[in-house]
């Protein structure tokens, strides 16, 4: 197995490069992004089946980092969706057998919430009222359509991920004495099915769902960052890149930058393979993630090499 701590770096370790997971190492395009979809389409009858440019139209807002809460937004909004079509149409009602009982009450109930995205995803969740909408058997659902029906022997959408970078990727970093480790939103577990079952790494440092608040929280990203130098006593403030495919990743780095200004940090977006298709998708989402902050864009994590750190860094 490849170690992450197989060459101890020297106190003339260059940067800190931390990396989100999700769409930075392993394309989900075809998991979680389709479990989110397979959770809305049965959350709400099969109504709707949010597109892949949905979904990234809602994570654009860069609060819901989180696909379970995410997958529960798309399905809040849609039943909004209908009552506010109810108010302004009159003549439009709701057709009573077009809907099982549940989903109906599902429309009952969030028909009297209140939606204001500005206070921020766990404002809107506190300002509406509970619904029929069981979070816990949300959850169940999106898993057993990620990671399989059997918990203990994993056969879902996870088994068939892409992997974005390979290992000679981060011994070329070890070779040029820059530190790398891992701040995801993913479950522990499932972060480390790509990278220790995946991608072979021993012990990498990861910060996962379980270990701090969701992106853009900074929290984890600080302590990926501080249990890296801490594994290779390094003493001084490393200047840090975080590299990440959302606009919460982008703006986890700019709530860094305040909490700690007196440590350079430098956000890298990449684009997840799912918005390369056309032209118009991915100068869109390249414009999104500059906009909340990204300093370079590329269209692979491994085009970040040492060369192209090394030149970010001097862009103070």
């Amino acid at each position: 197995m490849t170690s992450s701590t197989s060459k101890r770096l020297t106190p003339d370790s260059t940067a800190v490069v931390v990396f989100d997971i999700d769409g930075v190492v392993r394309d989900v395009s075809g998991s979680y992004r389709r479990a989110i979809a397979d959770t809305v389409e049965h959350f709400t009858d099969g109504a709707y089946r949010p597109s892949l440019a949905d979904i990234d139209q809602l994570k654009s807002e860069g609060v819901w980092n989180n696909d379970w809460e995410a997958s529960r937004e798309l399905v809040y909004r849609h039943f909004e969706g209908q009552v506010q079509g109810q108010s302004e149409l009159s003549s439009v009602r709701l057709s009573v057998s077009a809907l099982s009982t549940s989903t109906l009450r599902q429309a009952q109930g969030i028909a009297s919430s209140v939606f204001h995205l500005s206070k921020g995803h766990a404002e809107v969740s506190a300002m509406r009222t509970p619904t029929p909408l069981d979070y816990d058997s949300l959850v169940t659902f999106f898993n057993s359509r990620y990671r399989g029906s059997d918990p203990e022997n994993w056969t879902g959408y996870i088994c068939n991920e892409p992997l974005l970078l390979q290992v000679s990727y981060l011994e070329c970093l070890t070779s040029a004495n820059i530190l790398w480790g891992f701040f995801s939103g993913a479950t522990r577990d499932e972060a480390l099915y790509a990278l220790s079952k995946r991608l072979n790494l021993q012990t990498p440092i990861l910060v996962a769902m379980e270990d701090a608040p969701g992106k853009p929280n900074p929290t984890g990203l600080i302590a990926a960052v501080e249990q890296l130098q801490k594994r290779h006593d390094i003493e001084v403030e490393l200047p840090t890149i975080y590299v990440g495919d959302t606009v919460a990743d982008m703006y986890t780095v700019e709530k860094a930058r305040t909490l700690h200004p007196e440590r350079h940090w430098v956000s890298v977006g990449i684009l997840p393979p799912h918005v390369q298709e056309t032209a118009e998708r991915r100068e869109a989402y390249e414009k999104n993630l500059k906009r909340a902050g990204a300093a370079r864009v590329f269209s692979n994590v491994q085009q970040l090499t040492p060369e192209q750190i090394w030149e970010l860094l001097q862009e103070r």
